[in-house]
């Protein structure tokens, strides 16, 4: 029988409970349990599809097609467990499936309320499609107090009586802040953030407590007494270097045994921390840099692109170098500025993206990868891009571009829909921009003695898609003939997946986000190569 592990945070937001999750679920893991981790978002969103990443950050792809919370990411880098479009609920998709079922006349007349309603399709997310684990970790996003997330509590404080207390646990992450001028922790933050979610009805279990240096004793014992927590329940996480320290600091807590003794469990195998710790080591300790730049809209958001960097980073775990990555506005890189700007970077990627803003400058940089031989990796918009650079340039079509940004141009890449096996244009449509999307797991077919097939070495390779537009299959022939090729095809032959340079030591676009699927213990191939050949360029 699954026991449950409920995190809700306090004082402020953004403070780590997506990494405090995933990093309890790798030890818990790593003692030998089968661990499950679910996120609930209390936005009214139906999903974070739609949303700016200057709001939400990345949205991450899942193998069922998905869009979810970026801390899903970080759920399956930590525990390498897939995660499923039933780990991720937000207000919205809740909201949308009981108006549904009233519309449908399911509820027999009866008035529709937050409670029973509401919560009760809250705790069937909880323990849906739960099959044999022995730990369901449950993210509550946003902050205790937060008018949005009081729902979410009332849900898991009515669950934990359903299924009893000694199958369930309370997990509350605050900050501890310290101030500099007078040289102290201060913990009535801690204090007042409890005090709010016991009002609710919760007390939490175990407080890990967040601070920018270790917390004395003195101190502990304080958030211990007027939290009504025992002292080694009073669990810090001082800030790290990297977020690859963080399981180890957890585990050096001793966070992993106090969730086991109060369910009154026992490790079922040896804990081996030392391929972590090798790569805490290597992230740390490694003198050579290679630099990479990334060329994109968001740039300044690092939550934007965070598998893509967390992949790079795992490149470089692999050959031991650490990966500088210089983030360049592509809406601000001028053609007259390529050179000065990327005169010092090994390798060049343009991310995925929507939206015409900064595309000439994603161009010119592409073209300039391409004529100085420089590795280049284009993902999903970013293939697109490297497509119409070579379509514009190599192939000499001019007005080569994209229907998604100019509906007049010669129509290199298109909707999917805009494409028929007979090479006629069909019109897609733009309707409902939230359901349109190619998500999720796909198959693609490589070609044989390509680059592609040579760094994945497989013919077949499954990856997760999110895109909406595709490079037109007609005018393959044109590209090949000019040394495009393309070099992975949907297996039917209908969609181009990977495309790549003859004459390049190192050119390669895919219209799929390899970087979803990267683990720091084992690091995505096509980023591994992407990366060794930057450290030798």
């Amino acid at each position: 029988m699954a026991r449950y592990i409920f995190v809700t945070g306090g004082v402020v937001s953004s403070l780590g409970k997506g990494l405090s999750s995933a990093s309890l679920a790798y030890l818990l893991k790593s003692q030998g349990y089968k661990v499950r981790i679910r996120k609930m978002d209390p936005y009214l969103n139906v999903d974070p599809g739609t949303m700016s990443p200057f709001q939400h950050g990345e949205v991450f792809v899942t193998d069922d097609g998905a869009e979810t919370d970026l801390d899903l990411g970080h759920y399956e880098r930590f525990t390498n467990i897939s995660a499923k479009k039933s780990d991720n609920i937000t207000t919205g998709k809740i909201y949308s499936d009981i108006i549904k079922k009233e519309r449908k006349g399911n509820y027999l007349g009866k008035t529709v309320q937050v409670i029973p309603h509401v919560t009760d399709r809250i705790r069937e997310f909880i323990k849906g499609d739960i099959t044999n684990e022995d730990f369901v970790i449950c993210e509550i996003g946003g902050t205790v107090g937060d008018i949005e997330s009081l729902p979410f509590v009332e849900a898991i404080r009515q669950f934990s009586n359903e299924v009893g207390r000694n199958k369930s646990l309370f997990v509350h992450l605050t900050f501890v802040p310290f101030l500099k001028s007078s040289d102290e922790i201060k913990t009535k933050p801690t204090q007042h953030s409890v005090k709010e979610l016991r009002s609710l009805g919760i007390q939490p279990d175990i407080i890990i407590c967040r601070s920018q240096k270790s917390i004395p004793l003195d101190q502990r014992k304080k958030i211990s007494l007027f939290c009504n927590v025992s002292i080694e329940n009073v669990i810090e996480t001082v800030d790290v270097r990297t977020i690859y320290e963080a399981p180890i600091s957890f585990y050096n807590e001793k966070l992993d045994k106090q969730v086991l003794k109060y369910f009154k469990l026992k490790p079922r195998k040896k804990v081996n921390l030392l391929p972590w710790k090798k790569i805490t080591k290597t992230v740390l300790n490694t003198k050579k840099i290679v630099n990479i730049a990334i060329i994109g809209k968001y740039v300044n958001l690092k939550d934007a692109y965070k598998s893509l960097d967390e992949a790079l980073i795992h490149g470089g775990i692999n050959n031991n170098v650490k990966v500088n990555l210089v983030r360049i506005e592509s809406d601000k890189l001028k053609p007259s500025q390529i050179n000065k700007v990327l005169k010092n970077v090994s390798g060049i990627l343009i991310p995925g993206g929507f939206g015409k803003r900064g595309t000439e400058g994603k161009i010119s940089a592409i073209n300039y990868a391409r004529i100085k031989k420089i590795p280049f990796l284009g993902i999903c918009f970013g293939m697109q891009m490297a497509v119409i650079e070579f379509a514009r340039n190599a192939l000499k079509i001019k007005n080569a571009g994209s229907t998604e940004l100019d509906k007049k141009c010669y129509p290199t890449i298109g909707l999917i829909s805009e494409w028929n096996k007979n090479g006629q244009m069909i019109k897609g449509t733009n309707k409902d921009l939230g359901g349109t999307m190619r998500l999720g797991l796909y198959e693609a077919k490589l070609r044989h003695n390509s680059l592609i097939e040579k760094i994945y070495k497989s013919k077949f390779i499954f990856e997760r898609h999110r895109h909406r537009y595709e490079v037109n299959n007609n005018l393959k022939n044109k590209f090949e003939n000019k040394g495009m090729i393309f070099s992975g095809m949907s297996p039917d032959g209908k969609l181009p997946e990977i495309i790549e340079l003859k004459n390049h030591p190192w050119f390669i676009g895919v219209q799929y986000h390899p970087e979803f699927k990267s683990r720091p213990l084992s690091p995505h191939p096509l980023f591994s190569s992407f990366i060794k050949a930057a450290k030798f360029y």
